[in-house]
């Protein structure tokens, strides 16, 4: 009998694609590895009011619509709150710190981008193209560090790019698909659409998803564009369905969405952000703020393998006189996803800040790209000589493998990625976008409790830190004797990252840094006998605690 066992799983594994199986072990190990780091994470600046955004979503339910406060609370109306929702219901059930489920609940969600996108390049382009797309979207630092507490950003792009795939399973199946990936593709657009008004971009896909299937002939072309968009029809409503209930302001009126999409494109409030060592107001960014950042933050491995299979489409289409194959129509079709919302990003100049935190859903698709950029590249060196494919396919070996060592330095900080055109980290340092989520917390909390510990053992002494961040984050990590406070002029610590210089509005001794490649991204400064006067520089930093990063600075 085991014998028999064992024949068979041989006879499996020799069947098993090796690209699929090496896809496979690293969805697994990314799985096993989130787990295992999804402690090193703190809260982020925004959970705590997303939370409270979410609870309010199911007290305006649970009290029959009569409880509206959750169209007052700030601007979280403008956003849907699927997230928090289900956070806050798993919470219900499991009995665990509802900040450690939603970052577990949102790191598998990341993976799950991750698969996604190997699965999208899979279809077009085969199980290489697969395997490199999962590569190049798991070793991306502004991916792999946001998994865990980017709570709106990586559920919206994991669920667009969930969306991208049915489309393309549609699209292969148009004018008459199959009723169960229209279903699946309403689901996601629908988790989109409860997370975020920018859903509606993807929208915009169908109409490209259309397009790659269309026939010649003017009369053949209208009715296969009117027998697909009816088959669409399903899809639209399931998605609305989910987005009304996710997104309950959307349900008052009927172009709310629409509102709040536009409401976007002129949304301004006391943010300032950095670019080339310039801050601005986040209404005021450089039209080019966005692309200048997919360009300094993605690593080059994925950049380049972007540009390969973009460029690699155009040129095949050149060379077959319009002729244009279906891989190629779908490679475009990804880079159309990948692409048109940075367009329209440029075109409308429309605020921006904090890097590409809110563009992060165009990053998978660009994974994609580059996994099948680096496979028609190797294809095209294997026809010419095999050797070359070899050579080409050890340096990217190598290149991914330093890449990922340069995560393990950064970690948990993997956010605060940047690629060698600005000379990394440090390169970027005081330049661009830091810390802004405040992700030092956990270990400046940690190491300050060690240095305090040391000061003495006086049961009744305690001990007061002023934190350029919010506070929950803050007395999530802390235990006695430290004590949070709001009051900066009296602290006897100072807790701040270096994000838009926060490290330097108050003078003291640094007894903490926290440091990353050479990089100091955070200190502690021991503010004890050092008089109001002296904390501050002579020319000061409006103190808004709980602001990191979105200083209202006179001048730096």
């Amino acid at each position: 009998m085991l014998s028999r066992v064992l024949r068979y799983c041989r006879s499996r594994a020799s069947r098993c694609d090796p690209f699929d199986l090496a896809s496979a072990l690293l969805l697994t190990a990314l799985l096993v590895v989130a787990l295992l780091l999804v402690r090193d994470y703190a809260i982020s600046n925004d959970e705590e009011v997303q939370h409270q955004y979410g609870e309010m979503i199911l007290a305006y339910y649970g009290s029959g619509f009569t409880d509206t406060r959750l169209f007052e609370f700030r601007n979280l109306y403008l956003y849907g709150g699927l997230f928090d929702v289900i956070a806050i219901l798993i919470g219900r059930v499991i009995p665990a710190d509802i900040y450690l489920i939603r970052h577990v609940l949102c790191a598998l969600i990341g993976v799950g981008g991750i698969a996604a996108a190997w699965a999208t390049a899979r279809m077009i382009a085969g199980t290489r193209a697969g395997m490199f797309a999962a590569i190049a979207l798991a070793i991306c630092g502004p991916w792999f560090g946001s998994m865990f507490n980017h709570t709106k950003d990586i559920p919206f792009a994991a669920a667009v790019m969930g969306a991208i795939y049915c489309l393309l399973r549609i699209a292969r199946t148009l004018p008459r698909p199959r009723l169960f990936d229209v279903l699946c593709y309403g689901l996601l657009l629908g988790a989109a659409l409860g997370l975020r008004a920018a859903g509606l971009l993807t929208i915009s896909f169908v109409l490209a998803a259309i397009a790659i299937g269309m026939p010649s002939g003017e009369t053949a072309r209208v009715r296969f564009a009117l027998r697909s968009f009816v088959a669409f029809l399903p899809a639209f409503a399931i998605a609305y369905l989910i987005m009304i209930v996710a997104w309950p302001w959307s349900a008052l009126d009927l172009f709310n969405p629409i509102r709040g999409l536009l409401t976007f494109n002129h949304f301004h409030y006391e943010i300032r952000t950095m670019l080339s060592g310039e801050s601005y107001d986040m209404a005021d960014v450089p039209r080019w703020y966005v692309p200048i950042y997919l360009g300094i933050k993605l690593p080059l491995t994925l950049l380049c393998g972007a540009l390969l299979g973009l460029l690699l489409a155009l040129i095949r289409i050149g060379a077959h006189d319009g002729s244009v194959s279906r891989t190629q129509r779908e490679t475009l079709f990804v880079a159309f996803a990948a692409l048109f919302p940075v367009f329209c990003q440029v075109v409308l100049h429309g605020p921006a800040f904090t890097g590409l935190r809110h563009f992060l859903f165009v990053v998978p698709p660009l994974a994609v790209l580059a996994g099948i950029g680096y496979d028609w590249t190797l294809n095209f060196l294997a026809l010419r000589r095999r050797e070359f494919a070899t050579v080409a396919f050890g340096a990217l070996v190598v290149w991914v493998a330093w890449n990922v060592t340069t995560l393990v330095r950064l970690h948990p900080y993997e956010y605060m990625f940047y690629n060698p055109i600005v000379g990394g980290l440090e390169g970027a340092q005081r330049r661009y976008e830091g810390d802004y989520w405040v992700n030092i917390m956990h270990e400046a909390v940690g190491d300050l409790q060690t240095y305090v510990a040391g000061l003495g053992k006086d049961p009744s002494k305690t001990y007061t830190v002023a934190v350029c961040g919010e506070r929950l984050p803050f007395e999530q990590e802390a235990h006695w004797p430290l004590k949070y406070t709001d009051d900066w002029d009296t602290a006897d610590f100072f807790l701040a990252p270096t994000q838009m210089n926060c490290d330097r509005a108050m003078f003291g001794r640094t007894v903490v840094a926290i440091e990353r490649l050479g990089t100091v991204i955070g200190v502690v400064k021991d503010m004890r006998g050092i008089s109001v006067e002296a904390r501050w520089p002579p020319v000061s930093i409006a103190r808004k605690p709980g602001a990191t990063g979105n200083l209202n600075k006179k001048k730096l």
